[in-house]
């Protein structure tokens, strides 16, 4: 069985979701540890980011297939084959809708016509590589026998994956698994190719749809990790995986996936995305193999397969109370991290260790999410051509009958200035003392769209982790966090991390220094999106 994860394109699709190109990388790296057999690593012409982030990964992951998504248009198929181009193994993913509603409010197109973009995508991409993935999107709301007419083009004309895609989650698992079972008896030339599906969750079948498929002859399963993508998400990775594992008798099929690394990636993903993993999630929740029923822990006690079909280590699951203190060194820490999927340089590293030992010193337990925070908030840190405002100085005046007033010291661009504002509680003062100072060298009025607080580990002195998200007047959103023991503090270094991310974003789109940032530009811009 074939697991193609998506998390890169698909999952990063998810709201508030937005991944730097190193923390894709990061990300790219702990797939391949995991050994998936193929990273979906973005959709190069999306954005000029996203096609350094794929490119990047062709260049710097060893082991899976490294493949980029483009719709069935020459110039996606050139934006996606320069980005792939330098991975050992490449793949090229085409698509074209083919429902009815698609053809007739998105497309506008006959169904001959996109039977005809479908042969011109797939020869023109199979100029480039071998490895061809053609996807007819909304495939769940599709005639079935237009469908099958559009999927024999495909593979007579070079495909060598055919995915079958609940593009909006609409199937049901017997309906789904018929689908698949059609396509197989009703198209011979599928016996020579792989046949792939890609399930949305939005009715919650994704998992039971995608494993519907494989009992019915499906040899590629496309999820995500921790379940991310548009809407209600995908099919999650470690639930198809650990079915296939738990149950590979009754579906026939094997695996060459490292399990114990499933519980780390899906930290990793959790960590660099924002979001959180829910406590009762299947495999990988903090309650997945938690007991407090007396019957059930009698039970654990005396064997633990009276009550768990699978074993906690078995996914990588060694639990999270493994206590750091200020004598501990870089190696106890740097081992900490490299298990976990990070990788640093020795500087950043050095970095991690101070802020531990000055929370120690503090007398504050620091635990293995302590330290897993501060390091994402290492990795999250912009570099010195992103940060223009930097925070000096703070300080805030709150109380029962006091209104919540805060003072803040910037430097704006090598200048110093200072600010202050007011709110309904202290995080609000500092939220406006912040704006209200730097509202001179801002194009663009920000507004704070969302606000998360989550205590990294339990007690009065648990690490904060503020994540936030900044939106502007054009709707542009930028994602940032701040991780410290105050709760103000890291909210004002959250605000700080999103103000500089807008300002240095709407410096570089106004700005262009070459005809290739223009073409990027215009042809790699923002406006491109994909729900497949």
């Amino acid at each position: 069985m074939i697991i193609f994860d998506t998390t890169l394109r698909d999952g990063e699709q998810s709201p508030g979701a937005s991944l730097t190109i190193r923390e894709k990388i990061l990300i790219a790296k702990q797939l391949a540890r995991l050994n998936v057999d193929v990273i979906e690593a973005g959709f190069p012409i999306a954005s000029s980011g996203d096609f350094q982030a794929v490119k990047q990964i062709a260049q710097n992951v060893q082991g899976p297939i490294i493949c980029g998504l483009a719709r069935a248009m020459n110039k996606d198929i050139d934006q996606c084959w320069e980005a792939i181009r330098n991975s050992k193994k490449p793949r090229i993913h085409t698509f074209i809708a083919t429902s009815q509603i698609h053809l007739e409010q998105k497309l506008r197109k006959s169904k001959e016509q996109v039977i005809q973009m479908t042969v011109d995508a797939v020869k023109y991409a199979k100029r480039y590589c071998s490895d061809i993935e053609f996807s007819p999107e909304d495939a769940s709301r599709t005639d079935i026998d237009y469908m099958c007419d559009v999927i024999r083009a495909a593979i007579r004309a070079g495909a060598t994956t055919i995915n079958i895609p609940d593009t909006v989650g609409y199937a049901v698992p017997e309906e789904f698994g018929r689908r698949i079972k059609y396509v197989k008896d009703k198209i011979p030339e599928t016996e020579g190719v792989i046949l792939s599906v890609h399930c949305h969750n939005d009715l919650g079948n994704a998992v039971a749809n995608s494993l519907a498929g494989v009992k019915n002859g499906a040899t590629q399963v496309e999820c995500c990790i921790n379940g991310i993508g548009e809407r209600a998400g995908n099919a999650a990775t470690e639930e198809i995986i650990m079915n296939l594992a738990t149950r590979g008798e009754y579906y026939k099929t094997k695996l060459n996936i490292n399990l114990k690394e499933l519980y780390n990636t899906s930290r990793l993903v959790s960590n660099l995305t924002g979001i959180d993993v829910q406590r009762n999630k299947a495999i990988v929740g903090k309650n997945a193999f938690a007991h407090e029923s007396g019957i059930h822990q009698h039970g654990i006690i005396q064997n633990r397969e009276t009550y768990e079909i699978m074993r906690p280590e078995d996914v990588g699951w060694v639990g999270e109370n493994l206590v750091i203190g200020k004598h501990s060194g870089r190696h106890a820490i740097t081992n900490i991290l490299r298990e976990t999927g990070y990788e640093f340089n020795d500087g950043q590293i050095e970095q991690i260790t101070n802020k531990v030992k000055e929370l120690a010193d503090k007398e504050k337990s620091i635990e293995k999410d302590d330290v897993i925070a501060i390091a994402n908030d290492i990795t999250h840190q912009l570099t010195d051509d992103e940060t223009i405002v930097r925070m000096i100085e703070m300080s805030v005046m709150t109380g029962n009958i006091t209104t919540p007033t805060a003072s803040v010291k910037l430097q704006i661009e090598g200048k110093t200035k200072i600010g202050t504002g007011v709110g309904v509680g202290p995080v609000d003062a500092v939220s406006n003392a912040i704006k209200n100072t730097i509202q001179d060298v801002m194009g663009k009025k920000l507004r704070l769209a969302e606000y998360n607080l989550k205590a990294i580990t339990g007690g009065t002195d648990a690490l904060a982790r503020v994540a936030i998200k900044m939106e502007d007047e054009n709707g542009n959103i930028f994602r940032a966090d701040g991780v410290n023991e105050d709760v103000i503090r890291a909210s004002a270094n959250a605000l700080i991390k999103g103000i500089n991310k807008a300002i240095s974003y709407n410096e570089n789109i106004n700005k262009p220094t070459s005809d290739k940032d223009i073409h990027d530009k215009i042809i790699c811009g923002n406006d491109v999106q994909v729900s497949k």
